[in-house]
């Protein structure tokens, strides 16, 4: 179930990689990131920092991948201890395992808080959130290929839904609203950069993809283009975000995404509202992520530990649910959001590059 011999091995291996690195991306970052990015620029340059962050992803993503690359059909549970030794590995390996739980964790609870908000209000958050649990747990039993074909039929239905709202949107689009460029300067774009980070997170399941690819050499190619279809997406819900209710209207939205669905109709078709259309693909997403992320934690587990890995998945089950539930109301999710985002950013900008280097340096000289 969880042995990287079991590769993905069909003709479209790179593709399916890249799909599930799309959809690991492409979660709450849409409904939210027009947002966190404009209240950090307050500017319309937010766009920028999107494509920024989506360059150092890209670059983060390669350096991971050389690093997995130095040891195929081994994820990062496993040949850590080859670079730092036992107990550092282990230690480092227990620190991914968090971070995949706090972020599988925070996707759940946003889906929790959108699914009450818009669409179950009323609904105990304890019953959305265990009902979306033992889904994911049904969804990983059987390893990443299961999960791999879940994500290639979500992934196209991602598209066409989220290009034709974004084609509708344009009868209220303002281009105004997006000049000046660069009017108050590059700063206001670099501070926004930072808040990219959760929406970029997808570099740091390389660890484990690599190991699970027939050709590993093909992995870089997946993260260029995975990040790049993210980038794109996050840049187009930007501009029409911003474009359609302006600076101050945006910063002012918990959900300024749904807020734009919800800002125009077209009268005359049988649905008016296009808002659930995008509720229902991004609870998708971000059911994706859970999952995903879900597997990840539950194969660290049962590889540091030496665990069956049913016994991992029923065992983490309990973490996610109570990591969940700790925040109190929206704005402590937020706050969840962003402790994880500094954690991606301090664990995984410095530490593949020293991780590179170390590995780097002991092959050369068992040589």
């Amino acid at each position: 179930m969880f042995s990287p011999t079991s590769k993905i091995t069909t003709a479209q291996a790179t593709i399916i990689i890249t799909i599930i690195i799309i959809n690991y991306m492409l979660a709450a970052g849409v409904l939210t990131l027009p947002r966190t990015v404009t209240e950090q620029t307050q500017s319309p340059d937010g766009w920028i920092s999107v494509l920024l962050g989506g360059v150092l992803a890209v670059i983060a993503g390669m350096i991971i991948v050389k690093l997995s690359q130095q040891y195929p059909q081994e994820t990062f549970y496993e040949y850590s201890r080859h670079i730092v030794g036992k107990w550092l590995g282990h230690l480092i390996s227990i620190v991914f395992i968090t971070y995949f739980l706090a972020l599988g964790a925070f996707e759940v609870r946003v889906m929790s808080e959108i699914v009450d908000f818009f669409l179950l209000e009323g609904t105990p958050s304890w019953a959305i959130i265990m009902t979306v649990l033992w889904i994911g747990l049904y969804s990983i039993t059987q390893g990443l290929d299961p999960i791999a074909r879940l994500f290639e039929m979500i992934f196209p239905i991602t598209v066409i839904i989220f290009l034709t709202i974004a084609l509708m949107s344009l009868g209220i689009f303002e281009i105004n609203n997006l000049r000046p460029v660069l009017g108050d300067g590059i700063m206001p774009v670099l501070r926004g950069v930072k808040t990219t980070n959760l929406s970029f997170t997808c570099s740091e399941i390389m660890f484990i993809l690599v190991a699970f690819m027939k050709k590993p050499k093909n992995a870089v190619k997946a993260v260029v283009i995975g990040t790049g279809v993210v980038t794109s997406f996050y840049m187009i819900t930007l501009i029409m975000v911003i474009g359609a209710l302006s600076v101050e209207g945006v910063v002012t939205r918990t959900w300024p995404g749904l807020d734009l669905m919800r800002s125009f109709e077209i009268p005359g078709l049988i649905f008016e509202r296009f808002e659930s259309f995008l509720l229902v693909i991004w609870i998708m997403q971000l059911f994706a992520t859970f999952i995903i992320t879900f597997y990840a934690a539950s194969l660290g587990v049962s590889q540091v530990f030496k665990k069956k890995p049913l016994s991992c998945m029923f065992g983490l089950l309990p973490v996610i649910y109570i990591l969940s539930c700790m925040p109190k109301n929206e704005n402590d999710v937020f706050i969840l959001g962003d402790t994880v985002s500094h954690i991606a950013l301090y664990i995984f900008g410095a530490l593949p590059i020293l991780l590179l280097v170390i590995s780097k340096w002991r092959k050369r000289g068992e040589k």
